[in-house]
């Protein structure tokens, strides 16, 4: 069925310092019209782990949906990522995403000793990851034979409470990866693309406006007839309410080697007055179709007006 590419808005956040300070920040999350608490997934910061982090953060909430941004499919089997994602969306009552990615992060490779293996061998092993997960998640046992992953007579239990099963979310910046998504997702994420394995000052010039409509059109290409039905994400990595856009852009553009019309019109980037950023959110819905809007632990009270307007909308 077609998706109604409706607004809502999520929060990405890495955790608190005390688990009364988490639940308060979640309950306001909620509180501020957002639909959803994400979790990033990394080892060499002092996150919280996104698995126990999305779970509290569903019992301190009611409507609140939580998920990831996204898991690093390379740190755990997907076999157990499903059966843990299973165990929070029965708890929450049905109100988990579960966000699958390649992984991209050097450094936490590093740290945990796993080998970072090429792009494709990656995005490979997720491809698979996907039917593990969709497997475990289906109404018995199921059998798997890849090249990464073997399953036999597996019947993942509990069953997740939503049907078919939890929307999953797939993000990515390259074509073969969000080719990927756009045949496997539910929700895709158009991110920049981060072969490099760093945070670089290129990263946002992935990102800029002619680039990400080239990444829909690859997602459109995996996708094929059922992209009507997906749901087109961004997380906004710039972003600030300011009555000053351009003053803002002119700052921080040079940094990142672009000009100012380039990193304020940046697929990840959402900067000017209340007004303007709903307009902004409108006008690249009706371009990208991009309808759901994630914005950081540092900014989401800012935007709360944003959202009052937009959500359901």
């Amino acid at each position: 069925m077609a998706h109604d590419r409706k607004f809502r808005f999520g929060v990405q956040a890495s955790g608190a310092a005390t688990a009364s300070e988490w639940r308060d920040f979640a309950r306001m999350v909620e509180d501020l019209g957002y639909s959803t608490l994400f979790m990033p997934d990394h080892f060499v910061d002092t996150q919280l782990a996104p698995m126990v982090g999305i779970a509290f953060a569903a019992e301190a909430t009611t409507r609140l949906r939580v998920g990831h941004l996204v898991l690093g499919n390379d740190y755990k089997h997907p076999a157990v990522v499903a059966k843990e994602a299973a165990t929070i969306d029965l708890l929450s009552d049905g109100r988990l995403e579960l966000g699958l990615g390649a992984g991209w992060m050097r450094t936490d490779y590093d740290a945990l000793g796993l080998t970072y293996d090429a792009p494709g061998t990656r995005i490979e092993r997720l491809a698979e990851a996907l039917d593990v997960v969709k497997g475990s998640w289906g109404p018995g046992p199921f059998d798997f034979d890849g090249e990464h992953y073997t399953i036999a007579g597996y019947d993942g239990l509990p069953k997740p409470v939503q049907s078919p099963h939890p929307p999953i979310l797939v993000g990515g910046g390259g074509p073969r990866l969000l080719r990927l998504a756009g045949r496997e997702a539910d929700i895709v994420g158009i991110n920049p693309n981060l072969r490099a394995g760093a945070v670089g000052p290129d990263t946002l010039k992935d990102a800029v406006a002619d680039v990400t409509a080239r990444k829909v059109g690859w997602v459109r290409e995996g996708a094929g007839d059922r992209f009507d039905d997906l749901e087109l994400q961004i997380r906004y990595f710039i972003a600030a309410v300011t009555d000053n856009p351009k003053g803002l852009g002119e700052a921080i553009a040079p940094g990142f080697g672009m000009t100012t019309d380039e990193l304020l019109t940046s697929g990840t980037a959402l900067v000017g007055t209340v007004d303007s950023c709903i307009d902004t959110l409108r006008e690249r819905r009706e371009t990208w179709g991009v309808s759901y809007l994630v914005l950081g632990q540092d900014n989401f009270e800012a935007f709360a007006p944003v959202v009052a307007a937009l959500a359901g909308t």
